[in-house]
C-alpha cells in the first residue's frame, strides 16, 4: 500500500528505503517486459524515509532521556511529558504517530528522574522493536550507548 501526502505525492516519512527498493525491482521487471515506467534521479539530500527518520528520532529521544535532570523540576517533568505527547501528534509517519499515542496511553512517560525516564524510553523503544521484529536492546546499557560511550573506548575522541 502506497501512502501519499495531502498533495498526492508519496509520503517518504511513511515508507522505508526497503519498500522503495522493492518498488524499484517491480519497475525493473516492467521495463524488462517492455512496459512503460517512470524514471527518477536519486539525490543524497532527499527527505528522510521512514527508517532514517526513525533512527534519528530514537537518537534524539534517547539522548534527551540520558541528559534529563536527575532531579527534574515540576516544569521539566511537564515539558518532557508534553514533548512526548506533541511528538505523538506531529510525527510525520501517521501510522507511527498513532502507534505512539496508543503506547503513551498504555504507559505514560516516567519522568521523575533521569534513570526512570531513560529506562522508560528504552522500554518504549524495545516495544517498537518487538513489533517490527527487531532485536531488543539491553536497557542496562542506555547510558553507555547514548551518554558516556562504550566501555571499550571506541567512542572516545
Amino acid at each position: 500500500m502506497e501512502i501519499r501526502t495531502e498533495d498526492g505525492r508519496p509520503c517518504r516519512a511513511c515508507v522505508s528505503v526497503g519498500d522503495m527498493l522493492k518498488k524499484g525491482r517491480e519497475m525493473a521487471e516492467k521495463f524488462k517486459k517492455g512496459e512503460p515506467s517512470t524514471s527518477t534521479t536519486t539525490h543524497k539530500d532527499c527527505p528522510a524515509d521512514k527508517d532514517e527518520l526513525g533512527r534519528a528520532t530514537w537518537k534524539l529521544l534517547h539522548s534527551m532521556s540520558v541528559y534529563y535532570p536527575d532531579q527534574p523540576s515540576e516544569e521539566q517533568k511537564q515539558k518532557a511529558t508534553a514533548f512526548m505527547t506533541s511528538l505523538s501528534e506531529l510525527y510525520p509517519c501517521d501510522f507511527c504517530a498513532k502507534d505512539l499515542r496508543k503506547d503513551l496511553k498504555e504507559e505514560p512517560p516516567k519522568v521523575q528522574s533521569r534513570q526512570e525516564f531513560s529506562q522508560w524510553m528504552c522500554r518504549l523503544h524495545n516495544k517498537v522493536n518487538e513489533k517490527m521484529g527487531k532485536p531488543l536492546f539491553d536497557c542496562s546499557k542506555v547510558f553507555e550507548r547514548w551518554r558516556d560511550g562504550w566501555k571499550d573506548g571506541s567512542c572516545d575522541y
